[in-house]
């Protein structure tokens, strides 16, 4: 085998040497080490939300071929990157629906659509637990508004046309005259999050995976990777919901809608228009109700607040060993790597170690 390459991601809208370069390699390489973990047998841990809607975390629940929209492990799939999940376009008004990071497709069946998922790539410890006793240690997670988007129309192509969803969300979505005022999104808060508290927990069973959250880990501050050091962490949709409505609960006496809350508007807005009308205005809703706050980033979760939610034996010692490298980026890829990016340089010298200072790609 010749050329540059990673484990698995044989079968993509990316050609081979478009898998290295900024916003492709913190993607493309969470989908090899995916592949790798479902070809040796190692779950990812999942992470829900119960019935009672406390958070729950295993790594017994599903497999990564579960992740991928597939129960044959050895399926054939076929991955677009940034890639928008067509199956939705039945419940937005948009006239294009925006890509999401990942979306998994069968070709055996002419390219049928499987899942859609974000790809969120992250380090432990982030400078929010760096400091505190390695147990403690966790990631930040950042989520755009595209995520927040999928979430909502993931959660109502599971539960859909429901008279009894429809009457939780509307009871309180009818209330609010304006979306777009602050004053009154912050005067019906306990109200907006007791009914997405009370729809999550109604159709907890209906949860899927939507978020594909790796972590790499590194000795403390310092770049260098931690003997165990990857792994995969999944959230639902629900799960990724339940993370908003927690820190949105939490913040009080605030004069300004936060970002945290302004989701939990926006979601509740989603569901009462998907369950009411049958579609949403996608556009409208996450690029127009932006509530006083910039529209890039929908809400940024430090690690003191994901380690709750990724509170796991394995968030302390990764599945998978730095050894592993050499079996997930083939035939010299790091070498197409840049160093100035944190990631791409820890890989990038972790490489150049284990391959005992060979630099040189195989096959050239």
């Amino acid at each position: 085998m010749s050329g540059e390459s990673l484990y698995g991601v044989e079968n993509s809208n990316r050609p081979k040497n478009d898998h290295w370069g900024k916003n492709q390699f913190n993607s493309s390489f969470p989908v090899a080490l995916c592949c790798y973990m479902r070809d040796k047998g190692i779950r990812p841990v999942y992470i829900t939300v119960a019935e009672d809607f406390s958070p729950c975390v295993s790594d017994e629940r599903i497999e990564i071929s579960d992740v991928f929209g597939t129960k044959n492990a050895g399926a054939d799939i076929r991955f677009e990157f940034e890639t928008a999940y067509d199956p939705f376009a039945d419940f937005v008004y948009d006239e294009k629906l925006d890509g999401i990071d990942l979306v998994t497709k069968d070709p055996t069946a002419g390219d049928k659509f499987l899942r859609p998922l974000e790809v969120k790539l992250t380090v432990v410890p982030d400078s929010a637990t760096c400091e505190l006793e390695e147990r403690l240690w966790a990631s930040e997670l950042v989520l755009r508004p595209v995520t927040s988007a999928y979430a909502a129309l993931s959660i109502y192509s599971s539960v859909g046309e429901s008279q009894e969803a429809r009457n939780i969300v509307e009871s309180s979505a009818s209330q609010i005259d304006g979306w777009d005022n602050a004053a009154e999104i912050l005067s019906k808060k306990e109200d907006m999050l007791g009914t997405l508290r009370r729809y999550i927990k109604t159709f907890h069973a209906e949860q899927k995976p939507l978020l594909i959250h790796p972590i790499w880990k590194t000795q403390g501050k310092t770049p260098e990777l931690a003997n165990n050091c990857f792994d995969v962490f999944v959230w639902s949709d629900l799960a990724l919901c339940k993370a908003f409505i927690d820190k949105s609960a939490k913040e009080r006496g605030s004069r300004a809608v936060s970002r945290s809350l302004r989701e939990s508007a926006r979601m509740l807005r989603c569901l009462n228009d998907l369950h009411t009308k049958g579609k949403v205005n996608i556009q409208q809703i996450y690029k127009g109700m932006s509530l006083g706050k910039q529209t890039d980033k929908a809400i940024a979760l430090s690690g003191t607040t994901t380690g709750r939610y990724m509170k796991h034996p394995r968030l302390v010692k990764p599945a998978i060993t730095k050894d592993a490298l050499k079996e997930i980026i083939l035939n010299g890829g790091q070498r197409l790597l840049s160093p100035e990016r944190r990631f791409d340089a820890t890989i990038y010298f972790t490489c150049e170690q284990l391959f005992n200072g060979d630099t040189k790609p195989a096959g050239r």
